[in-house]
């Protein structure tokens, strides 16, 4: 059997905690930065997360941290909002996206490019249809799921 991620057993442990403070968990990440370890959760609300709503979470998961104690390594727990560019990475994301103005980068260029910045038309599960201006001119490209590396709001400049 197949050792569980870190990240997958902190998603389960905090999963009931922000459920229970009414936010919503948008990812989780677990990487060594230099030479420190950092988890961190990002959570949401509608309207933005506040410093309360971060430390109530933080403490709790940081108690379910200290019982089940996944992590071999010494880390700093961050507990966050995503900010602006948040990630998107569930079909709900997605979905609520449609209408945004989005960043897609990809593991394989489309029409001989790997990332595109534009306006999120449509998402049926599958497939991304972006409205993607170029200079003066828009056009729209069809973005396969499967080649989404990462998948972002973006603020428009």
């Amino acid at each position: 059997m197949a050792k569980e991620r870190v990240t997958d057993i902190v998603e389960r442990l905090v999963l009931p905690i922000v459920e229970k403070e009414q936010v919503e968990l948008v990812d989780v990440e677990f990487q060594k930065a230099g030479a420190n370890w950092y988890l961190r959760v990002f959570i949401d609300k509608p309207g933005g997360v506040d410093i309360d709503d971060c430390s109530r979470v933080s403490e709790q998961l940081s108690e379910q941290l200290d019982i089940v104690d996944p992590i071999p390594e010494s880390y700093f727990l961050e507990v966050s909002s995503p900010g602006a560019e948040r990630p998107l990475k569930k079909p709900a994301d997605f979905e609520r996206a449609i209408g945004e103005h989005v960043y897609v980068s990809l593991y394989e260029p489309i029409d001989g490019s790997k990332s595109f910045e534009g306006t999120l038309l449509s998402y049926d599960g599958e497939q991304l249809e972006l409205d993607v201006r170029v200079k003066t001119r828009s056009r729209k490209v069809t973005v396969p799921l499967a080649k989404v590396a990462l998948a972002r709001l973006a603020v428009e400049l």
